[in-house]
């Protein structure tokens, strides 16, 4: 009989372990982000290097009506070279927690002020060389007011149905990773 596998993968033992930096570089460091390199001994004993995109952080709002119907933008990407529908997001600023960014991305991109905030997910977009990590809350009891986008953002403002948002991520549409990761989780978990 051939001898059994191990069952246990090459992992460091805790969850905790991280790995320790054995030398690191700004390469670049721009107003939104930031490029390091990184000598690394990481926790399953790889040395190595990584290049990380750094990035203070972001949030995600997700305007829910109490008819249930979700409140989404539509706006010009340019890394994607196309107009994308996706929820209310935007760059933490320094200092700034996460409710006071999400009131504040609501406000400028939509003009709704929410009674209610509550982060409902918490995860990283892109670990395998972003350090960016991203809040997304759900917004509820909306007051409609006026936005204040900042001067580069020309935003459209629509209400989807449940129905519709499904629809429009089945069939592609609806193309923004948060957006889809927030939507999915809302419906199967949430609403």
């Amino acid at each position: 009989m051939p001898p059994k596998k191990s069952s246990k993968p090459a992992t460091p033992r805790t969850r905790k372990a991280i790995g320790k930096i054995l030398r690191s570089k700004v390469v670049y460091k721009g107003s939104i982000f930031g490029v390091r390199r990184d000598e690394v001994l990481e926790p399953t004993g790889v040395r190595t290097t990584r290049e990380v995109i750094t990035h203070p952080g972001s949030v995600v709002v997700m305007p829910v009506l109490p008819d249930g119907r979700i409140i989404l933008i539509r706006q010009y990407r340019h890394a994607a070279r196309q107009f994308l529908w996706e929820l209310v997001a935007g760059r933490m600023d320094p200092g700034e927690s996460v409710r006071q960014a999400a009131v504040r991305e609501l406000i400028e991109e939509t003009g709704y002020r929410a009674k209610r905030l509550r982060l409902f997910l918490d995860l990283f977009p892109t670990p395998g060389f972003l350090e960016e990590r991203m809040y997304i809350l759900l917004a509820e009891g909306l007051k409609l007011g006026e936005a204040e986008p900042e001067e580069d953002e020309k935003i459209v403002v629509r209400v989807f149905t449940r129905a519709e948002l499904e629809k429009m991520i089945q069939r592609g549409v609806l193309r923004d990773a948060k957006s889809i990761a927030g939507l999915l989780y809302y419906f199967r978990f949430l609403a």
